[in-house]
């Protein structure tokens, strides 16, 4: 089944980084583009600039996915661009790095929450339409660090495998009605996030270069596709062969 029209692309954490450069290749494949932010109104703001002047439609959303009502974001969504949200990117993410043995259980917590807690509310939320609608695309940003140990990022580590055995378990689930769920697990993609680790750590990337943005975003609109329509419950590694 072909996307519908006026369908609705929802993108957490979309401000900047990796989650705005995915915002603009969806809006590129003719997705409507809902830019949720948490506290950069004006890199949202400007994500949608972008959109718009490429000739797209987008609609910046304030929101915290850790807030547990995730209802709201997607209302939010569908009055402001006028369709159905028919995809969802769980991008938002945060980190709070230390050796196991000096992980603060708050930092446990808000890693945990904001990275695999939500992911799963905010999944549990889009089925409904996608089901009603026979047709859906779900995308969770994992990483490289998920199946491969990265010394002090347990917790991120845990959310991030999480986020794999999720994505598996709910494809399995839904795939009979159109429904596709995969993840995108990128490497040390330079961003602001990372920008502290990666002089220690493009030696160890075979390609010997950190990732950019805009890779990632190009294999979260392949998956978000019809063109991957068979493509559900895998995990597509963008990391220049740190997994291989």
């Amino acid at each position: 089944m072909a996307r519908p029209e006026e369908a609705v692309a929802l993108v957490t954490g979309a401000s900047k980084g990796i989650g705005s450069a995915i915002a603009r290749a969806l809006a590129a494949d003719g997705w409507h583009v809902a830019v949720n932010y948490r506290s950069d109104a004006d890199g949202a703001k400007a994500t949608v600039a972008a959109i718009e002047e490429a000739g797209g439609k987008a609609a910046a959303l304030p929101g915290d996915v850790t807030n547990g009502a995730p209802g709201k974001l997607f209302s939010d969504a569908e009055e402001a661009l006028g369709g159905p949200v028919l995809a969802l990117v769980n991008n938002a993410g945060v980190r709070a790095d230390n050796l196991a043995i000096q992980i603060e259980d708050e930092d446990w917590d808000t890693v945990l929450g904001t990275n695999l807690t939500a992911a799963f509310r905010l999944t549990k939320q889009s089925l409904r339409p996608m089901l009603k609608a026979r047709y859906g695309r779900i995308v969770n940003v994992a990483s490289v660090v998920g199946p491969r140990a990265n010394a002090g990022q347990a917790n991120y580590a845990a959310a991030k495998a999480g986020l794999i055995g999720l994505t598996k378990t709910v494809s399995h689930e839904v795939a009979r009605r159109g429904i596709t769920v995969n993840a995108v697990a990128p490497g040390f993609i330079e961003t602001d996030m990372t920008k502290d680790m990666l002089a220690d750590v493009v030696k160890a990337i075979p390609a010997r270069r950190a990732g950019q943005p805009d890779e990632v975003g190009a294999a979260v609109r392949f998956l978000a596709s019809d063109d991957a329509a068979y493509v559900t419950g895998t995990t597509l590694f963008v990391d220049g062969g740190m997994s291989a």
